[in-house]
């Protein structure tokens, strides 16, 4: 796959098998995981509460274009979990942020989406528009250049840009992680910044959407949960489901009626696909809510991940490097300079690509597979302190042969 090679500096290697928190690759060398597919596998390599439900529906028939109960529990638990009270579901978090926007749009009749600089929604083309030299543009080859239109983009912790953005009132939906995590690493909202966000969104008229498909991994509910936000939708996907694909978006009552209200009709809403809400994927999730993805399991991923970020810290430190480790939860990671960044434009001037390239080769060689460029090593649920300990050891032994 051609994005494999913007993953990695080096050719991949062949995975063969996982089991809990490592996988081996097809040479037999194993890997405690921290890359954890991009926060995909938080659940674990095979978690045998998935694997036994796939088995046991997959043998009583997978797809059916029909719901299943499962969907029913799966989506009453997420409105628990999430505050929201209707849920949609889709194969990926790419397509329920395309949903989310598609949905806004026909909900507040405007067209324009608002993103943050530095962000990663998925593979769409409104998603794949960037900021590049104050004017938008789109990222990649294959977008069409007429994407940069129905998009602004402002910095991250910048409310009077997102003031400025919303005054037109054609914005339909403000769409951003509860924290970037994407692309520069890990952007923090600064006190007041969520506040602030809801404030100016509903005074314009916009819609909000938390993205939490990684930030999923801080807790039941996420982020919107542990900090008391109040969007008007949530997006989810990568471990919702297990690692079996899957995506899903929750909505306010009133977004929902107008996806209910257009069934049937020539202004249909543009949502849906064949395999969407397939009844293998709800028993993956169901699964994965159920009995993986348990407040015991965070609770216990919190305190791994701080172990990770004490190792890093005291490492860094007597190494003498002005660095900052980051903490979230289950993740943690290293950012190359003296404070944590306040936006994308500060963050991007402390990356450092060729020395994350070297220490991801590294590892390896010592049986770590560190996170992809932009992320951060995270734990998953059956992580343990012995994984833990093999990082933070790479990573002192890294930084005794660099510094």
């Amino acid at each position: 796959m051609g994005w494999h090679a913007t993953s990695y500096s080096h050719v991949p290697i062949f995975a063969a098998e996982g089991r809990g928190a490592r996988f081996r690759d097809v040479d037999g060398h194993e890997y405690s995981d921290f890359n954890i597919a991009d926060m995909a596998t938080f659940c674990g390599h095979a978690p045998e509460p998935v694997v036994e439900a796939v088995a046991a529906r997959i043998s009583a028939g997978h797809q059916f274009l029909l719901p299943t109960e499962d969907a029913v529990w799966v989506a009453e638990e997420l409105a628990r979990r999430w505050m929201l009270p209707k849920w949609q579901f889709t194969l990926s978090a790419s397509q329920a942020n395309v949903e989310a926007i598609r949905a806004a749009r026909a909900a507040t009749g405007r067209d324009k989406v608002l993103m943050f600089d530095g962000k990663y929604h998925g593979h769409f083309d409104e998603g794949l528009v960037e900021l590049r030299d104050g004017r938008l543009e789109p990222e990649l080859r294959g977008v069409p250049a007429d994407a940069a239109g129905k998009v602004r983009i402002v910095q991250w912790n910048d409310l009077p840009a997102v003031e400025e953005a919303l005054a037109m009132r054609d914005v339909a939906l403000a769409l951003l992680e509860p924290v970037s995590t994407n692309n520069v690493g890990l952007l923090v909202p600064e006190d007041g910044f969520h506040s602030g966000l809801r404030e100016l969104t509903r005074r314009a008229g916009t819609l909000l959407a938390h993205d939490e498909t990684h930030t999923l991994v801080t807790g039941p509910g996420g982020l919107v949960r542990e900090w008391g936000l109040e969007p008007d939708i949530v997006t989810l996907g990568k471990s919702v489901g297990g690692g079996v694909p899957l995506g899903a978006y929750g909505m306010a009552e009133e977004i929902a009626s107008v996806l209910e209200g257009s069934v049937g009709m020539h202004g249909e809403v543009a949502t849906g696909g064949t395999l969407f809400g397939n009844a293998l994927s709800m028993a993956a999730a169901r699964a994965a809510l159920g009995e993986v993805l348990t407040g015991s399991a965070y609770e216990r991923t919190a305190k791994l991940g701080a172990r990770l970020a004490d190792g890093l810290e005291a490492a860094a430190g007597r190494a003498g490097l002005p660095w900052t480790i980051h903490r979230l939860f289950a993740r943690s990671g290293t950012t190359f300079g003296p404070r944590m960044p306040r936006n994308a434009v500060e963050a991007t001037e402390v990356q450092d690509p060729l020395l994350v390239r070297c220490l991801r080769v590294f590892l390896a060689n010592r049986g770590v597979w560190e996170a992809i460029p932009g992320a951060g090593p995270t734990v998953s649920v059956p992580a343990t302190e012995e994984d833990v300990d093999r990082y933070v050891d790479g990573f002192g032994a890294w930084l005794d042969e660099i510094a």
